[in-house]
């Protein structure tokens, strides 16, 4: 398995290409926006700089790594001649199926289709392709290069072959592979949302502050950081969908989202990418393009 496709070049798109790409594939990393993949080039080549100054990889990686991404805004052209494609777009359901199905069209049989949903059924995502048995979830973790953990997801109808060939992938890339069955949320998630989410409750019924809060889940469980401040960096308009998923999937009241999230997301409040969430980041954004100009 030499060549990948990643479909997607946000931030789990790029993220994947270069943890791909550092590992020495040669990976086409697909969007149907120019101005997208630029960006997602230029946050890779951002990150590479970093673990070129903290002394993790040489100059020399940083340029092989860029060197071994190929950029497409065309999918039929992006997937051709590759081993893996991993979708890697917005969590929603309709898109993933609409790519599946192209997917389904242009790749060769034996190519591997793998999702990096967080939560969505790998086994509805595989019934929109032909041999729905090469469909896998390969759920990685954010930020991608830094983050050890791959969920690796069987559909219904998921080889064992294809598991194995995944698994055993993964473990090239540096990563921790767990294998999960297929139900709302996989493990990482349906055990993390219903956490957030009551965080929010909690910040909504006025038992403490943004800060309290976090401070709580630092100081005294340990967490490296606060379940608002994390929600703000996933983003809370994919908070939403993750609990609307598994709330769809298990009718369990559990899992329904707080109404203070959904008015945030419904205001444009989606966290750090937007600016605000439960946290303003316009400040440090400010602090951060001064930093730049003066270093």
């Amino acid at each position: 398995m030499k060549n990948i496709a990643v479909i997607g070049a946000g931030t789990m798109g790029n993220g994947i290409a270069h943890t791909f790409a550092q590992s020495g594939f040669t990976v086409k990393l697909i969007d149907i926006s120019e101005k997208s993949l630029e960006k997602g080039i230029a946050t890779i080549a951002s990150n590479l700089d970093r673990m070129v100054a903290k002394g993790t990889i040489t100059e020399e990686d940083k340029h092989k790594t860029i060197g071994n991404i190929i950029t497409y805004t065309d999918i039929k052209d992006g997937v051709t001649g590759c081993d893996l494609v991993v979708e890697a777009a917005t969590e929603n359901l309709t898109l993933k199926l609409n790519i599946f199905k192209q997917l389904s069209e242009v790749c060769d049989h034996n190519t591997i289709l793998a999702t990096n949903t967080s939560s969505i059924s790998i086994t509805q995502i595989a019934a929109s392709v032909v041999h729905p048995e090469r469909v896998i979830g390969m759920h990685f973790m954010n930020p991608v290069p830094i983050m050890k953990l791959v969920e690796i997801i069987r559909g219904y109808n998921t080889t064992n072959e294809v598991t194995k060939t995944i698994m055993d992938l993964s473990v090239k890339l540096g990563k921790t592979p767990t294998e999960v069955n297929d139900y709302p949320g996989f493990v990482a998630n349906r055990i993390l949302m219903p956490m957030i989410n009551e965080a929010i409750e909690t910040l909504y019924n006025k038992v403490a502050g943004v800060q309290e809060i976090d401070t709580v889940m630092k100081l005294g469980m340990g967490h490296p950081m606060g379940p608002l401040q994390l929600a703000d960096f996933i983003g809370l308009d994919v908070c939403l969908a993750i609990l609307n998923v598994m709330y769809d999937g298990f009718k369990n009241p559990k899992y329904a989202p707080c109404p203070l999230l959904v008015n945030m997301v419904m205001a444009g409040k989606l966290g750090a990418k937007s600016g605000e969430g439960f946290y303003d980041y316009a400040e440090s954004k400010k602090a951060e393009k001064v930093s730049k100009q003066f270093s």
